[in-house]
């Protein structure tokens, strides 16, 4: 396995409103999906009739959009902020 690294495992750079919700990156890729998903069991912010649903606050909205959002289109408005 040397040499070969997975792209959930390679650090990437987060934008500066990425950073706001989850903190300074370089992180991979599973780090922000998880702490995406700390942020927004910490905040509350599942919609309370249907878990699969987002509710972004301002924070989390200047990253994935300010409507709610699916849990499943999450990871690819979160990936825009990577680079």
């Amino acid at each position: 396995m040397a040499g070969t690294t997975n792209a959930l495992q390679k650090p990437v750079q987060l934008s500066a409103d990425l950073e706001a919700v989850i903190g300074k990156g370089p992180m991979t890729r599973a780090q922000v999906t998880s702490k995406v998903w700390e942020y927004i069991k910490g905040n509350g912010l599942q919609d309370t009739t249907d878990k699969r649903q987002i509710n972004p606050d301002a924070k989390l909205g200047a990253v994935i959009g300010k409507d709610q959002i699916s849990m499943f289109k999450m990871t690819a408005a979160v990936s825009k902020h990577l680079s």
